[in-house]
């Protein structure tokens, strides 16, 4: 390799890097394997260690990937959030303790040896014995604070006993128990919402909610590992990390084992990877520590993992198995996407029979044709994922997959979008797409007409009851009572839910109108910002893009979903149903907190909701952080760092009596 040609390289693998960081770290959504990552930023070091100045400071072989994200507050760190250096291979586990013998110049290196817990990494802060604070990794040295989601964590101690120790910050791993992460998917395919992919993903996108009411919801829980500071503690050992969180009461990791010979080593994570799977949570490898901190201190750090540590990933289990065709879904946005119908195979536990393909252009990438024999593996142990071909073993009776010119469901011809990626039906009316766009329109998070689940919905599809999310108001009991299996009370609730369903808020309806691109969180945005979906309808793209959290990609859509005749005939079809189309307006108690912005924290009286719409009544705004522009901070009980942030800016903290008393 030339100069030139690796300081190409290395341009690309940076961006590549950079790219992947985010997807993992920001969006919880990685598209790429940890080993897939690992050899990346493998070869990026490789290249910078043979050519010096192709080193620059933003590498990510220099420091930990992830940015904080929007919406939050950040906490920086009192001590950088490290990320461990990985290895896959045995020998590499045992050139590592090699490394540690030589560092500290002795044969007998006592180490501990704990499961890597797949989930999110989290820094906690008590002091007096009551938790301050919380925060994510984020980019190591400045996280996010998710001090009020972690609240919601009832393993948590929001107070030390007294017995314990009191002031300290700790390190660990938030997750959701397999169980937990079973029953929530099985809740959300019931309610007609979009099934989580694997528990880690759940857990990071729970921890980016704003609202603690929904985290609460989630069945998650910690485990902890580690301390970022001891609080003038006398600690020697990771062996006396394990006994301080015993006495705070704070969970360490369920297995655990000593080693001091690479033999050890090498016994204990085969040992843990014969017990991991009895553990109620994901894990994806195992952590090797050296156990003393006078070690630790002597071996040293990198600029981005400590030289006294490694993670040892297990490889994820595979098997081979036959594809015997793809079939293609079609989502409520039209897209097709093709689904890998293979010979049953037991995996990880449970029999897999078919695989997501992603696109149509991941099939061409890989060369996977039907007939052929595939490597299959559950990517985080969840989710079934072709992973290669065993090209070698074809007999020539394998046939190429040819991307779909038309949708398989009603002929229509398929467009492609600019990046080639996606494939969708444009089609309104194909049935499929009828089907999953009235199953989004009428889950919980959207319309919550309860009772229409997926079998009811393609009933009233195939039988031409209804064509779109309009037709359901028009639902009569002569017309229910043509479906199969549906008896007089199931129609009476129907008809219940739908009726009930025309008073729901109207950022639902428009959430539930599918718009590409327009989440829940984006609906509430606008009708907040708008007051009614006709002043959405009526607003230009510029316009659009005022709103909070709507960007110019999400405005174009939004923009060309309303000016659909198609659509436009939609809406006058539910607003003729009596469906609620204005942001209910906050009844006027008085003008006496006209030109204040609040931040509601802690503990009240009422729920926050509450209190929010009462300072609404009386004039003022409501914001969900504090900044220069807060006027009053309204503190109960546990207040946390939002208390410390308002004292730093000098916002006047009120307690609630004498917020009463204001108004």
């Amino acid at each position: 390799m030339t100069h030139a040609e690796a300081a190409t390289r290395a341009a690309f693998l940076r961006t590549e890097l950079h790219h992947h960081n985010r997807l993992y770290y920001v969006e919880a959504r990685p598209v790429i394997s940890d080993k897939d990552f690992d050899l990346l930023l493998r070869e990026l070091q490789e290249i910078e260690q043979r050519f010096p100045d192709l080193l620059t400071p933003d590498s990510p072989t220099q420091r930990v990937g992830g940015a904080p994200l929007e919406g939050f507050t950040q906490i920086r760190h009192t001590v950088p959030m490290m990320s461990l250096d990985n290895t896959y291979s045995e020998e590499e586990l045992t050139a590592f303790f090699a490394r540690v013998q030589k560092g500290l110049a002795r044969e007998t290196i006592d180490c501990v040896i704990e499961p890597k817990v797949d989930g999110v990494a989290i820094t906690i802060r008590y002091e007096n014995g009551v938790l301050k604070h919380g925060a994510t990794r984020g980019d190591g040295q400045t996280g996010d604070d998710v001090t009020n989601n972690l609240k919601t964590i009832k393993r948590l101690p929001l107070r030390l006993p007294e017995t314990g120790p009191q002031t300290f910050e700790v390190r660990g791993e938030v997750f959701m128990p397999k169980a937990g992460f079973a029953k929530l998917n099985k809740e959300r395919e019931e309610a007609g919402e979009p099934l989580f992919a694997n528990p880690r993903n759940s857990t990071a996108g729970t921890l980016k909610l704003l609202d603690p009411k929904i985290v609460a919801k989630r069945p998650l829980d910690i485990v902890f590992y580690g301390l970022a500071d001891a609080g003038g503690m006398d600690l020697q050992s990771q062996t006396d990390v394990h006994a301080l969180l015993e006495a705070a009461g704070l969970r360490k990791a369920d297995l655990i084992w000593r080693a001091d010979s690479a033999e050890g080593l090498l016994a204990a994570i085969r040992e843990l990877d014969e017990q991991r799977k009895s553990l109620p949570y994901e894990t994806d490898g195992a952590v090797i520590k050296v156990n003393s901190f006078t070690d630790q201190r002597e071996l040293g750090v990198t600029s981005k993992a400590p030289r006294w540590a490694i993670a040892y990933k297990y490889q994820p289990e595979q098997a081979e198995t036959k594809l015997l065709a793809i079939d293609i879904q079609v989502g409520r946005t039209g897209a097709l996407t093709p689904v890998a119908r293979l010979e049953p195979v037991f995996i990880s536990g449970s029999t897999v029979s078919n695989a997501t393909l992603h696109n149509y252009e991941e099939i061409e990438r890989k060369d996977i044709r039907v007939g052929d024999i595939v490597v299959i593996e559950k990517a985080g142990e969840i989710i079934p994922a072709v992973v290669s071909v065993k090209k070698e073993r074809r007999n020539g009776g394998e046939s190429a997959v040819i991307a779909p010119t038309h949708c398989p469901v009603c002929g229509t011809a398929v467009h492609r979008d600019e990046e080639q990626v996606v494939i969708r039906c444009p089609n309104p009316h194909c049935p499929e797409v009828v089907k999953r766009r009235i199953e989004h329109f009428v889950c919980r998070g959207a319309m919550d007409i309860s009772g229409l689940g997926e079998s009811v919905v393609a009933q009233l599809v195939d039988l031409k009851l209804v064509r779109d999310v309009a037709d359901l108001y028009a639902l009569n009991e002569l017309l229910l009572a043509r479906l199969e299996r549906v008896g007089t009370k199931s129609i009476y609730n129907y008809l219940k839910a739908i009726e009930s369903s025309k008073q729901q808020d109207p950022w639902r309806l428009v959430f539930g109108l599918g718009i590409l691109h327009v989440g829940a969180g984006g609906a509430r945005k606008l009708l907040e910002h708008f007051g009614g979906i006709d002043a959405i309808a009526k607003a230009s793209v510029e316009e659009l893009v005022q709103c909070p959290d709507i960007g110019e990609i999400v405005a174009v859509s939004i923009h060309a979903w309303f000016h659909d005749p198609v659509n436009l005939q939609l809406l006058d079809r539910l607003r003729s149903a009596g469906l609620n189309f204005t942001q209910k307006a906050v009844t006027a108690a008085s003008e006496k907190l006209n030109g204040t912005t609040w931040v509601i924290t802690g503990t009240l009286s009422e729920d926050r909701e509450t209190i929010a719409d009462l300072i609404r009544s009386h004039g003022g705004k409501v914001s969900g952080s504090v900044s220069g522009k807060t006027t009053y901070l309204l503190a109960g009980e546990e207040a946390g760092s939002k208390l410390d942030k308002a004292k730093k800016l000098g916002v006047k903290v009120l307690a609630e009596p004498e917020f009463r008393a204001m108004i």
